[in-house]
């Protein structure tokens, strides 16, 4: 089971994102606040969980959580800014969104750009180790899929109801055969050449 918290007597809010290495849609943020000694032997990474589990999760978190909220960055605000800026802008205004005012912020990752007076700490791969950055993790993730299920109405050619917007294959061809919608971030190389790592790095 993961940890359930970093200190003894804070109230922690954990943060993490979801749609960082997408080809198309928002980036997406959620933070999470736990009550005190929760426990829930499923809480994991996002990743390492089925849709199912995920949905199921995503229930449980919402009724038992002290707190949280979700909040979106969308594409054009990526493309002006860059997708790290977008990330971190995204977790701050799903933390300011939280009816009760946390003590620490446990990020997901190595850095944050804070916008906000709050102290945090930065948990590299935070999400497979703090109950509540996995929460976040599973909102995050579970709100985004949604909207590009959504979208994919919208533009059902890019596959978006199982890429989720990312760069596979498929997504690729369908670039290459319909062109780009107004939803996918024009600062990304829309091709199968991309680098991804410098996208993320910028």
């Amino acid at each position: 089971m993961l940890l359930q918290s970093m200190t003894i007597d804070k109230t922690e809010c954990g943060c993490d994102e979801a749609g960082r290495g997408c080809l198309a849609g928002p980036v997406y943020a959620a933070a999470v606040i736990l009550p005190r000694g929760y426990a829930n032997e499923m809480l994991n990474d996002s990743k390492q969980l089925t849709h199912r589990q995920r949905e199921r999760l995503r229930d449980q978190i919402e009724h038992d959580a002290v707190a949280w909220a979700v909040a979106a960055v969308e594409a054009d605000e990526i493309d002006r800014t860059n997708i790290l800026k977008a990330s971190f802008h995204a977790m701050n205004m799903a933390v300011r969104q939280l009816a009760v005012t946390p003590e620490l912020l446990l990020i997901d990752g190595n850095r944050f750009y804070n916008e906000t007076d709050l102290p945090y700490e930065c948990v590299v791969k935070g999400d497979g180790k703090f109950m509540s950055i996995a929460a976040a993790s599973i909102l995050a993730k579970t709100y985004r899929d949604a909207r590009m299920a959504q979208l994919h109405e919208q533009y059902p050619e890019y596959g978006w109801d199982s890429n989720k917007g990312y760069p596979t294959q498929a997504h690729y061809a369908a670039i290459e055969r319909c062109g780009i919608s107004p939803w996918h971030r024009k600062s990304f190389r829309l091709n199968r050449q991309m680098d991804f790592l410098s996208a993320l790095e910028s």
